[in-house]
Formats: C-alpha cells, sequence, structure tokens
C-alpha cells in the first residue's frame, strides 16, 4: 500500500481522483482490482495535503455507484453464466465457493446485501453483476448501492484523513502513518469478517444438521 500510495503522490490531483473513480468502478464491475487499497492511499494523500479529500471521496462514490449499475447492467444480461464464466477467469476470487457465499448473502439479507456489500471484499465485487443476475428490482439496488457507496466512500475517506492529520502531528513520515493505519483497520475488519462467518457457518451447519437428525429418527 505504500508503494501505492508513493506512486500516487507523483501524479496530479486531477489524475488521482480519476484512477480512483477508475479503480473502484471497474472492481465494482466484478473485476478484482484493489479498489480500498487505492482509496485508503489516497485519503492518506490527503492528509498531508497533495489531494483533497472531498474530491477523493466523490471520485470514489461515483466509481462505487456507477460501477455497480454497470455490474448490475452486465449480471442482468449475463445471468448466472456470466458468473460462472467470471469465476473460472478468476477462481481466486470469484470461484464457486465465494460465489456460492455471495448468493447466501443475498438469499438471507435481500437488498441489504448491496449496501453492506460495499463493505466487504468480495460483495464489494459481485453485488452488481450477482443483483442483476437475480433480477434483483433496479431501484431497489439503486437506493441500496447508492447509499452503500456514498457511506462507504465518504466515511473511509474522511476517517483516514483525520486519523492521517492526528498521526501526522506525531509521526513525521506518512507512509509508517499509513501503515499503521492499514494494520489497524485490517485487523479490525479481519476480526468482524471472520466473527461474521463463523456465525454463518454455525447457522448453515445447524440448519443442514436438523434433516438428517430428522431421518435419523425415523
Amino acid at each position: 500500500m505504500v508503494d501505492v500510495q508513493h506512486w500516487l503522490s507523483a501524479l496530479p490531483p486531477v489524475a488521482v481522483y480519476l484512477i480512483v473513480a477508475g479503480v473502484i468502478g471497474v472492481e465494482s464491475m466484478g473485476v478484482p482490482l484493489p479498489g480500498e487499497i487505492v482509496l485508503v492511499s489516497s485519503a492518506l494523500l490527503a492528509a498531508t495535503g497533495v489531494v483533497e479529500p472531498e474530491w477523493v471521496a466523490t471520485a470514489a462514490a461515483f466509481g462505487a455507484i456507477v460501477g455497480d449499475s454497470v455490474g448490475y447492467a452486465v449480471g442482468r444480461r449475463g445471468g448466472r453464466p456470466l458468473l460462472v464464466r467470471l469465476g473460472r477467469r478468476f477462481p481466486k476470487h470469484l470461484g464457486t465457493a465465494q460465489l456460492a457465499r455471495a448468493e447466501q448473502s443475498f438469499a438471507r439479507h435481500g437488498v441489504w446485501a448491496v449496501f453492506f456489500g460495499r463493505f466487504v471484499a468480495l460483495l464489494r465485487i459481485l453485488a452488481g453483476p450477482l443483483a442483476g443476475a437475480l433480477h434483483v428490482p433496479y431501484r431497489r439496488f439503486l437506493l441500496a448501492n447508492a447509499a452503500g457507496g456514498l457511506v462507504w466512500a465518504f466515511g473511509t475517506t474522511y476517517l483516514l484523513y483525520y486519523l492521517g492529520r492526528a498521526a501526522e502531528h506525531w509521526l513525521k513520515d506518512i507512509s509508517w502513518a499509513g501503515l499503521v493505519l492499514a494494520v489497524l483497520a485490517g485487523l479490525g475488519s479481519t476480526w468482524w469478517l471472520r466473527r461474521r462467518a463463523r456465525r454463518l457457518e454455525r447457522a448453515e451447519t445447524t440448519d443442514e444438521a436438523e434433516p438428517a437428525r430428522a431421518g435419523s429418527d425415523r
């Protein structure tokens, strides 16, 4: 991430905004790209005054909303076969297991999976195409998509912006501040996601075990 931040710092601000919007937009269409890394790096650059946080957040939100909408249209047109083809092309990120988990999230949470999916790496990539393939009504999808994109983009940008400004007071080297923030954010999100995944696994195991017990009782 430090390398990405260093690379972005050599570019003019307009180019940074375009890269943020472009990378996040393409990622939201269903292509695995490091959208969150680009956003975090740009937000930390904003803390140093290289770019403006409001434009970073606006670019990220624009990319997220438009990219998800394009992904929705592609998924609606291509259906599940398209998702299967994407899984073959990117098996590590969009394989059969990942697709199954994403479908389970949609089945359990409906359109809320689009909103909260913006904060989860897997669903951030699959939310648009999967919602289209499952024929989620576009108005409902757009509302959840826009809300999630705005909260994620502005929340992430300004949280890291203010943390970076505070850290810069104590750490003169912003790269170290970025590293510390990235590690803390990564540990926190990993803990939350693992806890969530364990709950889902326990619930699914219970659901699968109940019919087996009923059969054995007979």
